[in-house]
């Protein structure tokens, strides 16, 4: 959080030619810094949506594989270590398959605000800092809150085998994604988006005497982007050969 706060305050005194022009647009009543902020927002909510969704989707797929090729009947069987080797590899390979695409999703889209306009695009970096940050610290409470609920019904209450327990497994497996991926992920993505986006931000400056070329630019680094959220979501839904 601190080197993303730099980059914005340098972001904001390149912009503002060391904060002496252009402090009026540093206002939400300025439209496209407002939108900046919506903006931010959309992007964290997107983000920890589809990297929930990436790991859940592989745990899944990883269950069925268990289903399908592991039988254990009794207490003293254990998976060989082939079968879970295999376990682990579907979990991973899912999660990578989703980050990949996720960070993909961030560089488009930040270079795409780069080039809409300076402002909205100042609010946007501080909207995925703020943002950022309040998901993350929600995301990590929420998710050990979940976890030692299961905990405390089963060693405190001792309620194993009843519909209580039943759902705080539930939620516990809500609750492991978020504390363990999702929060966790939120901090380099704050980090890169703001150190890339003072680049992208440059970049942009230079091109801003060619307005049809910025707006050209600005729609298809989104509609990159835009794929590569569908992709984040279809990735996951592929047919897994080893599960069968």
């Amino acid at each position: 959080m601190g080197l993303g706060s730099i980059m914005i305050f340098s972001t904001i005194v390149m912009l503002t030619e060391g904060l002496t022009t252009g402090l009026e647009n540093l206002s939400v009543l300025y439209a496209p810094f407002l939108l900046g902020l919506i903006a931010g927002g959309v992007v964290i909510y997107c983000f920890t949506d589809a990297s929930n969704h990436a790991v859940t989707s592989g745990a899944y797929k990883a269950v069925e594989f268990i289903k399908n090729n592991i039988k254990l009947d009794g207490s003293a069987d254990r998976a060989s270590t082939e079968d879970s080797n295999k376990v682990v590899a579907i979990c991973t390979r899912y999660a990578q398959k989703g980050m990949i695409n996720l960070f993909l999703v961030i560089f488009f889209t930040t270079l795409a605000f780069a080039f809409v306009e300076p402002y909205f695009f100042i609010d946007y970096l501080i909207s995925i800092a703020l943002f950022g940050l309040f998901q993350a610290i929600f995301m990590a409470i929420a998710g050990d809150a979940w976890d030692n609920a299961k905990k405390y019904v089963e060693v405190d209450l001792h309620e194993k085998g009843t519909e209580l327990r039943k759902a705080t497994v539930v939620g516990d497996t809500v609750g492991d994604p978020f504390k363990d991926t999702s929060s966790a992920a939120v901090n380099p993505i704050i980090k890169f988006t703001t150190l890339f986006g003072l680049l992208a931000l440059e970049l942009a400056l230079v091109l801003a005497t060619k307005r049809a070329l910025n707006t050209a630019l600005a729609g298809v680094f989104f509609s990159i982007a835009v794929i590569f959220v569908i992709k984040s979501f279809t990735d996951m839904q592929s047919k897994d050969k080893e599960v069968q």
